[in-house]
């Protein structure tokens, strides 16, 4: 192979081998998978086989894919770390070609100012000057998904200033890093109260929040809508930037948190699993009433009807 690449490998149970794989393929589809469960000599001889392979545990698999150097692998990590965790999934990833001393800064190469419209997403140790009506959030991911940089985060930003008019009140739902509602919040929402399920992320959207002088944003650990704070009403905004299988899983549930008429932005949708949200959108009683997509990734803007 041309070039340095990486190697990333999901290391989990062989049960939740169909489940890894899916998550994976979000990222690429060229993977390898390490799967000796049904292996056995079958009459080979055992000196034709690899020790490592007649000693592996057959309850482990290994998935693996590389990683371009013009990628960041750091990005491809978050994201895989954090939908493994929403869909309960215990997998370890590991990368080789990396040397783990140098991840806090090596990875901050690949993440420059990205504009999104009148949006721009600025790294937190860039300088950078605005131009006239520019929205600027300036972000310090850590160690939670969503720099700005992955097209899952980009559709949803895309639909969101074209929907936001001010005086809102936002859910989001998997906030990761805690760019999402910092958007909102700029573009003109009154409050916005973000959940994760990782206590982490958590932790980096405050924190987020807070250096970018976002005082409307609470932040706060729930699974899906379990946790939301329902005190002063149902929501006039939802944006939910998760994996297709959880977006259809919470869909039934949203209509007790959101108003009737709001939008919802619905992004993480690989291409190919778009027609199944769709579905269940219709199915919940909503409409889809736009679409836009980017490298097979899909975001959708649903009315709660």
């Amino acid at each position: 192979m041309a070039g340095a690449w990486t190697k990333l490998t999901a290391e989990g149970n062989v049960r939740q081998l169909d489940d890894i794989v899916a998550v994976m393929s979000m990222l690429d589809n060229g993977l390898m998978i390490e799967d000796y469960s049904d292996f056995s000599l079958n009459g080979m001889y055992g000196e034709l086989v690899d020790d490592s392979i007649l000693n592996a545990d057959k309850s482990i698999v290994r998935v693996s894919f590389f990683v371009p150097e013009e990628r960041s692998v750091v990005e491809y990590k978050e994201f895989l770390e954090t939908r493994f965790q929403a869909l309960g999934i215990n997998a370890k990833i590991t990368l080789e070609g990396m040397c783990e001393d140098d991840w806090a800064e090596s990875w901050k190469q690949y993440y420059k100012p990205v504009p999104l419209g009148r949006v721009t997403i600025v790294p937190a140790w860039e300088s950078y000057e605005p131009k006239d009506g520019e929205v600027i959030i300036r972000m310090d991911p850590g160690m939670a998904f969503g720099t700005g940089t992955h097209e899952t985060t980009r559709l949803v930003i895309r639909l969101m200033q074209d929907i936001i008019s001010g005086g809102e009140r936002v859910l989001d739902v998997g906030t990761g890093s805690g760019i999402l509602s910092i958007c909102a919040s700029k573009l003109g929402a009154k409050s916005c109260n973000a959940y994760d399920i990782d206590p982490v992320a958590v932790k980096v959207a405050k924190e987020n929040a807070e250096a970018d002088g976002c005082t409307n944003i609470t932040v706060g650990v729930s699974d899906l809508l379990r946790g939301v704070d329902l005190s002063l009403g149902k929501y006039d905004f939802c944006v939910a930037n998760i994996v297709a299988d959880i977006i259809i899983r919470m869909l039934p549930d949203v209509r007790d948190y959101v108003k009737v008429g709001a939008p919802l932005i619905l992004s993480g949708i690989i291409g190919e699993r778009a027609d199944e949200v769709r579905e269940a959108v219709i199915k919940a009683g909503f409409k889809v009433e736009k679409e836009i997509s980017e490298n097979d990734w899909v975001g959708m803007l649903v009315r709660v009807c």
